[in-house]
């Protein structure tokens, strides 16, 4: 009784209404202070940076007090200026807070060199994806030189000059397959062909 008399005093309704107050207003000055240490309101658009160079990126992303670091350097692409942006996370268009870092993947200055595998005498249908998988393109005009054997590699050409087994040339270069015309004729000409 003596408990139940306790709770309905006035003594005890003023202290539970003061700690209440105080609880609420420490849960809202933690909130305001989260708000402002974490500036949660803040919103900082990322920009576009692909195909910029780097000291274009570390401008654009200083003004807006954002940071970078280069992960990868690996995948070379043609269609983008050397060593600059060809991938970003966050991507752009996304919103981040101030001094975030953008992960950033460079474009290398070239393909890596890539050796030329043995070609001499084999068929053109069995060099072809050999070449292929080496990441090696292969043009439609074939050079066609007087042998008996009809599509067997005679030589290989890049950039109109001969080359071996060996050599080393950037991936993704275009190689011309020197093919025997299977006539034996002594011929020495350009045939485009589409297969």
């Amino acid at each position: 009784m003596n408990f139940l008399n306790f709770l309905k005093s006035k003594q005890f309704l003023m202290q539970l209404g003061l700690a209440t107050g105080v609880l609420i207003l420490f849960v809202f000055l933690l909130f305001k202070w989260l708000n402002i240490s974490t500036n949660h309101d803040q919103k900082i658009e990322v920009p576009d940076l692909s195909k910029m160079v780097l000291s274009d990126v570390e401008n654009t992303l200083s003004e807006l007090n954002l940071a970078y670091k280069i992960i990868d350097s690996a995948s070379y692409n043609p269609d983008f200026p050397p060593k600059s942006v060809i991938e970003q996370s966050p991507e752009t268009g996304d919103f981040v807070k101030e001094h975030r870092k953008i992960y950033l993947t460079l474009n290398p200055s070239n393909y890596r060199n890539v050796t030329i595998p043995e070609f001499y005498g084999k068929t053109k249908r069995n060099i072809s994806p050999v070449l292929f998988a080496q990441g090696f393109r292969i043009s439609k005009q074939y050079v066609y030189v007087s042998d008996i054997a009809l599509d067997v590699v005679r030589g290989m050409k890049f950039k109109g000059k001969d080359i071996k087994k060996g050599d080393k040339i950037p991936k993704n270069s275009l190689l011309t397959l020197v093919l025997g015309d299977g006539k034996g004729s002594g011929r020495y000409n350009f045939i485009e062909q589409n297969n």
